[in-house]
């Protein structure tokens, strides 16, 4: 009795169901179906309840997806070999990753609204100026080799700056940073050398 009821029950809401939809469908009040619009009414709205359920899992796969995706952008984007930040075109640190924080020996969520400058030893200070003005004057991508000043002192490093724009068209530079100083050194004992075997 209680599952007879129970389907009962169902089949009523159903039926009600049906005829809202109907009554929307034709702008008309509905008095009375027939068993076979009945069964057709029924019909439509399992089918469509199907058809929903189906999509709600193609949804939760598809979000699935995107999570695990995201995970693994945000790996590859810390953990890289080489620096990564963004930079407003004030100059003002949007983003950096992992690796750069470790290059300076600070913390990455102390970048943030931090001038970029301010990790630019003074005697580059124009280089990175003039860089940063064609950047965004031409649109096209720049690059120079500049001394930063970590916690542990100046390293030199290159910068790779491409010129982007966010969701709402707003300009900002992503840029590439490889610390160069080992080769910097190789080249600084090379010209010394050279200097030497001249001067004999």
């Amino acid at each position: 009795v209680g599952s007879k009821g129970k389907r009962s029950g169902d089949e009523a809401e159903l039926r009600r169901l049906a005829e809202e939809k109907i009554k929307k469908r034709d702008g008309k009040a509905v008095k009375k179906l027939t068993a076979e619009e009945t069964a057709q009414a029924l019909h439509e709205l399992r089918v469509h309840q199907i058809e929903l359920e189906m999509q709600n899992d193609e949804l939760r796969k598809t979000q699935e997806e995107l999570e695990l995706t995201q995970a693994r952008y945000f790996d590859m984007y810390d953990l890289a070999p080489i620096g990564y930040l963004t930079i407003s075109e004030k100059g003002l640190i949007i983003e950096a990753n992992l690796t750069f924080a470790a290059m300076l020996g600070v913390a990455r969520g102390a970048l943030p609204k931090k001038p970029f400058t301010s990790f630019i030893a003074s005697e580059n200070q124009d280089i990175f100026y003039k860089n940063r003005k064609e950047l965004f004057e031409k649109g096209e991508p720049q690059d120079c080799e500049i001394q930063l000043v970590g916690k542990d002192g100046a390293f030199w490093a290159r910068l790779e700056a491409t010129l982007v724009q966010d969701t709402e068209d707003n300009p900002f530079c992503r840029v590439v940073v490889s610390d160069i100083s080992e080769r910097k050194n190789v080249e600084k004992s090379l010209l010394h050398k050279n200097r030497m075997l001249t001067s004999i």
